[in-house]
């Protein structure tokens, strides 16, 4: 491996994507665009959907094509990538709009599996997408971060 490397790294400015994984697009597109009502940014039919929030894109992939090596036509190479089983994806809503999101998902029948006020007062709910994903709404605080803060 050759010398260690001992610089001292910047910190990273925050998560710029994250994945999860669907079997049906389509389904993700509706949920994800029109009950969630976030941008929808691009899509390829069959591969994936993507969305925008706030400084976050979600990339929604199949995960039968993304097992694939490479999977992006040959111009990108991207790796591929995928998991087995529900994935996790926590959304950032302080105060009033932890509300707005609560009650649009009562409003759009969404099941919420979970209310959780933790130890430090933040309140989290938690609920799935239509392919089992476990979404949650979550004030920041639950993290040590205040009102509009992104870092502690």
């Amino acid at each position: 491996m050759g010398e260690k490397y001992t610089a001292t790294a910047p910190p990273a400015e925050g998560v710029l994507e994250t994945a999860i994984y669907v079997d049906d697009l389509d389904a993700a597109a509706v949920f994800y665009g029109e009950v969630l009502g976030f941008e929808q940014v691009i899509a390829s039919e069959g591969l994936f959907v993507f969305f925008r929030c706030g400084d976050t894109i979600i990339l929604i992939f199949n995960p039968e094509e993304t097992k694939k090596q490479p999977f992006a036509p040959p111009a990108r190479q991207i790796p591929g990538h995928g998991t087995i089983g529900a994935g996790h994806i926590c959304f950032r809503a302080t105060g009033e709009k932890f509300d707005f999101w609560r009650a649009r998902l009562v409003a759009h029948n969404i099941g919420i599996e979970a209310e959780i006020t933790w130890d430090n007062g933040a309140r989290s709910v938690y609920f799935r997408d239509p392919a089992g994903n476990s979404l949650e709404f979550a004030e920041p605080r639950l993290w040590g971060y205040g009102e509009g803060d992104t870092a502690a």
